[in-house]
């Protein structure tokens, strides 16, 4: 699961993180759902779900922003995954904000491998005593739900205002918009039936991804 190239390769790195069960198409650095989409820049804090929803509430603070160009489908069980899919993006930002690898939130829509690859990617944060901050844009998602139960979704993200922030001195350290700003992502997912959510089971990543480039 390579998320956010460009942030971490900001953290200078001394061995790139390759993460076995999410995949990676782009090996040279590790990069980094609400039905709310449809191109609205949602503000933070912001909570997940109402109380009586057993998704775990997301906190993050103000200088983090997302948009998320998802419009419904009109499928029931496709915006499903998106919605879930949007909460569980948030939830990894929470845990590095809260510089927590095993942050709830996040566990709650992650399992097994990918959940444990997404360990390894919140503690190169915690270990370089990290943050981040700025705007993230996430579109163009394509979804599709199987009758087993299983689904996938792609989709991209724009990095380009996005930066990593040194949690002890408060530097914001800004990298130049790249081609490798723009990742796609390819996720597979499985419905937990007990708790009614779409879990992630394997993520894989490519950085400057044509399809995604304005």
């Amino acid at each position: 699961m390579n998320r956010r190239p460009v942030l971490l390769t900001a953290l200078a790195l001394t061995a790139p993180l390759v993460l076995a069960a999410c995949g990676s198409e782009d090996t040279d650095v590790p990069t980094k759902g609400s039905d709310k989409a449809t191109g609205s820049t949602v503000p933070t804090p912001t909570a997940s779900a109402p109380a009586a929803d057993p998704r775990p509430a997301i906190e993050l603070p103000g200088d983090l922003s997302y948009t998320f160009d998802w419009p419904k489908t009109g499928d029931r069980e496709k915006d499903a995954v998106l919605a879930d899919s949007e909460q569980s993006i948030k939830a990894v930002d929470q845990a590095i904000v809260n510089q927590n690898a095993l942050d709830k939130a996040y566990l709650h829509y992650y399992e097994g491998e990918a959940a444990a690859e997404t360990q390894k990617f919140v503690q190169n944060y915690v270990d370089h005593k990290a943050g981040i901050t700025g705007s993230y844009r996430f579109y163009a998602p394509e979804v599709s739900v199987e009758k087993d139960g299983t689904a996938s979704l792609s989709y991209c993200e724009d990095q380009g205002r996005a930066f990593v922030k040194y949690l002890e001195t408060g530097e914001i350290k800004k990298t130049e918009v790249t081609a490798k700003s723009y990742v796609i992502y390819h996720t597979s997912l499985k419905r937990d039936e007990d708790r009614g959510v779409w879990v992630i089971q394997k993520i894989v990543s490519q950085s400057g991804s044509e399809k995604c480039r304005p």
